[in-house]
């Protein structure tokens, strides 16, 4: 019988002593200085960190009362640390002059860290549609993967499936509007660019992302020489020609220079502007059914109004 003697592990002397109190002080996460140079930035991060005037305020609020919500950082293995959640304050600190930041810092893989690092910025209160849009992309793969991982013999398409409804469930959104947003992430970064600058709305970028690179291109050279964006119409002719492989520059120059019908005036809102009068469990639709019920109520209230003013105008 061979010895087993070389896969004994012995335990310190400091691990022999130690008490139960004391390995549990061991592996509970602490808040430590990291040195700013030390951290770098999380591969393919989706949100974007801007010098605007909302990150001169952070940094002001850095110089005044320093961090007060530590990032959570993650070590790598060629050394340094990997931001996982907090880049805006990493970079507050940076433009504020700090040489060091509280961190926690955690072991997670890459699918932990991608989901933690989608989460926690999809709390804030705007967020342009391609950092939405990557995000739940890189959340979708994440899911995906673990569980392929847990459970090797399920299938992919109904993995993926659940994996949406998760998603979706999370943001208090549809499992079909997750899927569209995801689909914004076929678009070239010009478009995508123009989405986000509210350029191409939402619905026409959707249609839009089905077409091939090189259309897209030469979408951009038609929207340039007609100074016209497509609308929600044109968008969706232009994603038929080109399934039915009749897409040209000639067709394209004629979708784009149809005379469009007049906008018809529209107020607009984002989930993102009306999520913080609602609870978060409500729905959008919850949120459109309560609107109009308020709406309604406002309007009985004004034709009372009006009703007692003209009474009392004719006395």
């Amino acid at each position: 019988m061979k010895s087993s003697a070389k896969n004994i592990k012995l335990a310190s002397v400091d691990d022999l002593f130690k008490t139960d109190e004391g390995r549990a002080d061991d592996e509970r996460e602490r808040v430590q200085e990291i040195a700013i140079s030390e951290l770098h930035p999380f591969k393919d991060h989706p949100f974007k960190v801007l010098d605007d005037e909302k990150m001169m305020e952070t940094v002001e609020s850095v110089q005044q009362y320093g961090v007060l919500v530590p990032i959570i950082a993650r070590p790598l293995l060629e050394g340094g640390y990997e931001i996982v959640s907090g880049h805006r304050r990493h970079r507050a600190c940076e433009l504020a002059g700090k040489e060091t930041i509280p961190a926690i810092v955690r072991n997670l893989d890459d699918d932990e860290a991608v989901l933690l690092m989608v989460d926690s910025n999809l709390q804030r209160e705007t967020i342009l549609p391609s950092e939405r849009a990557f995000a739940f992309k890189m959340k979708l793969d994440a899911i995906n993967h673990q569980g392929r991982r847990a459970d090797l013999t399920s299938g992919q398409v109904g993995q993926k499936l659940r994996s949406v409804d998760v998603i979706a469930k999370e943001a208090n959104d549809s499992a079909k509007q997750v899927q569209r947003y995801i689909r914004l992430t076929e678009l070239i970064p010009p478009l995508l660019n123009m989405v986000d600058e509210k350029k191409i709305a939402f619905n026409p970028a959707y249609e839009l992302s089905f077409l091939k690179p090189e259309e897209q291109e030469m979408l951009i050279e038609t929207m340039d020489y007609e100074q016209a964006t497509p609308s929600l119409s044109q968008a969706q002719r232009l994603k038929q020609f080109s399934q039915e492989g009749h897409l040209t520059e000639d067709s394209m120059l004629a979708i784009m220079s149809e005379e469009k019908k007049p906008v018809q005036d529209k107020i607009m809102f984002t989930s993102d502007v009306l999520r913080k009068y609602f609870p978060k469990d409500y729905t959008p639709r919850k949120m459109e059914e309560t609107i109009i019920k308020l709406l309604e109520q406002w309007k009985q209230r004004r034709l009372q109004q009006q009703d007692q003013q003209r009474r009392h105008n004719s006395r």
